[in-house]
């Protein structure tokens, strides 16, 4: 549990927090251009792709104003499913999400929920190697569709 905080705090430091379990990074490309290549590296490593959700769309069809949002649905059973084992509760978490969106500056953002911050939340203290593993890889894809590449 102690390596599980510790993770879960580094995340804090390093990167922004928009709301409670909310990882947020900067992204160099636009909304759909960040989401297609979110949508392409997921994929690639394997992860089943559910949705993806254009908000920023949906609003415009019903004449509201929002500026670009997607969110990104995926999941892999061999991570979730352990989570779920280990406390059914999670499936309200899970599948794993990446939104998109830009903020009223410009700035384009990606965020998603801290798989540690899940644990805390539901109260797994048995999967420490598996949030270690999901935390990785959330912040790997992250990091190669917001990158400049």
């Amino acid at each position: 549990m102690k390596k599980l905080l510790f993770v879960f705090g580094i995340l804090l430091v390093s990167s922004t927090q928009a709301a409670q379990g909310l990882v947020v990074m900067d992204s160099n490309h636009g909304v759909s251009k960040t989401m297609d290549r979110l949508e392409k590296v997921v994929a690639g490593a394997g992860f089943n792709v559910i949705a993806r959700i254009n908000h920023g769309k949906a609003a415009k069809a019903a004449n509201i104003d929002l500026k670009p949002v997607e969110l990104l649905i995926f999941g892999k059973p061999k991570a979730g499913s352990l989570l779920m084992q280990s406390q059914p509760s999670t499936a309200i978490d899970l599948p794993m999400k990446y939104v998109v969106w830009e903020d009223a500056g410009g700035k384009v953002n990606i965020g998603w929920n801290d798989p540690a911050w899940i644990a805390v939340r539901h109260g797994i203290t048995d999967k420490n190697m598996l949030i270690e593993k999901m935390t990785g890889a959330l912040r790997k894809f992250a990091i190669q569709a917001a990158g400049t590449d």
